[in-house]
């Protein structure tokens, strides 16, 4: 999802896989893909996407470390369309995989850990017991793959929220919605009035992804998609998943992201621009919404910007606390990296500092660290932070990204299928059974 870019995704946001492959680019400062070292001396890459808002911190941290450093860090990103291509290729051949890389932990890496390409971090969080309790346990664990810890958080936690135009529901007599049935209805009055009752950059599937993975969490509870990541016999016809289409497919007829929703890309900012500029009511995305708008349209961020919980869902039988999206996302090491030292050295370092910290709650993200409360004083809007931070420690369960915790080949085929329902190309039992197609 994922952000991203996702996500500005993290992406994803975030993150879905892009049919181009997009070359690298400079991050800008002395610690870009143009930068670094200075001196002629060793390096170690560190991908990253290209979503300035996020590599702030990223940067932040990086000149921390390059200050006394023997190897030198350089950050390198790449556009989220592509990235999980390019990161695919490059982990193929030891000559070219990066030091460090970004990403959402899941099925993003677990043929990478399959095939022994990534530095176990379990020995070394385990014998630093002070370095694994800075991080929430619940999103340190996210990272784990068969027992084993593969990734370090680097950056701020990313539960779906659900984000709102204060100013445009209430000129509609609207409050956020808590229930299915009031946002069935929000939607009804936003879209009879001219308003598109919910921004969606429907040119990017995984941005419509937000949706089924609520409503089956909300349906069905969190096992529901466990079973289907896990790979189990018939885990796709689970009736929260029939229910969750025949849902979507009502949203889409009665006009709930308007006409033209397919032509919206999520790079460039579409979806966020329809919402900030009053043209749309509400935006279903990540947590990077917050962070792009506070960069983007700082005005409205400050003054109109509002953020809820995804309502609940009559007869479902999922806990209403339950989240979904990115616990965060990670930074691994390349096992054929030839500075395995310096980037140990630089995710104990830095990923936990004080100043990575308030960079990211300066920019409107909340790090996945402990005893958090101590520094909100540092975020961009203290109300949008303490919601994450809470949300996050009061979940029963955070789901991953649907596109993240499957195998990378079942991701595009799941993002298709979708993509035609919400065209009104696929129905319920069209879904279904594309995907279990694509897992034989």
């Amino acid at each position: 999802m994922s952000t991203l870019p996702r996500r500005k995704f993290l992406g994803l946001v975030g993150a879905g896989v892009g049919a181009g492959l997009v070359g690298t680019t400079a991050s800008g400062c002395g610690t870009d893909a143009t930068g670094g070292g200075g001196d002629g001396g060793e390096q170690m890459q560190i991908w990253v996407l290209q979503e300035e808002a996020q590599n702030v911190a990223h940067r932040v941290a990086l000149d921390s470390f390059n200050s006394d450093a023997e190897v030198r860090g350089r950050l390198v990103s790449t556009s989220n369309d592509g990235y999980r291509d390019k990161l695919h290729t490059a982990m193929g051949s030891a000559d070219n995989a990066p030091d460090v890389f970004y990403n959402w932990g899941g099925g993003s890496i677990r043929s990478y850990a399959r095939d022994d390409l990534l530095v176990d971090l379990t020995p070394h969080l385990e014998q630093d017991q002070a370095w694994k309790d800075k991080f929430i346990p619940s999103v340190l664990d996210a990272g784990m793959i068969d027992g084993k810890y593969y990734g370090i958080p680097a950056r701020g936690m990313q539960p779906i929220i659900l984000f709102y135009n204060k100013a445009v529901l209430a000129d509609h007599d609207l409050q956020p919605p808590t229930t299915w049935d009031e946002l069935l209805a929000a939607s009804d009055r936003l879209s009879g009035n001219g308003v598109i009752p919910f921004a969606l950059a429907g040119g990017d599937a995984w941005c419509e992804l937000v949706w089924p993975e609520y409503l089956v969490d909300r349906i069905g509870g969190p096992e529901v998609f466990r079973a289907i990541a896990a790979g189990e016999e018939g885990a796709w016809r689970h009736p929260a998943l029939i229910r969750s289409m025949n849902m979507i497919t009502d949203l889409v007829e009665r006009g709930g992201f308007g006409d033209s929703f397919a032509s919206v890309r999520w790079e460039g900012g579409g979806a966020s621009t329809l919402i900030a500029q009053g043209q749309a009511g509400m935006h279903l995305m990540g947590s990077w919404e917050y962070t792009n708008q506070v960069t983007d349209q700082p005005e409205y961020a400050a003054n109109d910007l509002g953020f809820a919980d995804f309502p609940a869902v009559d007869g479902g039988v999922g806990d209403p606390k339950a989240i979904v999206g990115n616990p965060t996302n990670y930074f691994s090491i390349s096992k054929s990296s030839p500075n395995v030292d310096a980037a140990l050295e630089f995710l104990r370092t830095e990923m936990a500092s004080d100043a990575y910290i308030d960079a990211w709650l300066k920019a409107g993200d909340v790090p996945a660290t402990t005893n958090l409360e101590a520094r909100m004083d540092a975020a961009a809007n203290r109300d949008y932070a303490e919601l994450v931070y809470n949300m996050v420690v009061d979940a029963p369960s955070f789901q991953l990204s649907w596109d993240q915790a499957v195998e990378r080949h079942l991701a595009q085929p799941m993002l298709d299928a979708l993509a035609k329902v919400f065209l009104g190309q696929l129905d319920a039992e069209g879904f279904v059974a594309a995907n279990e197609n694509a897992a034989k």
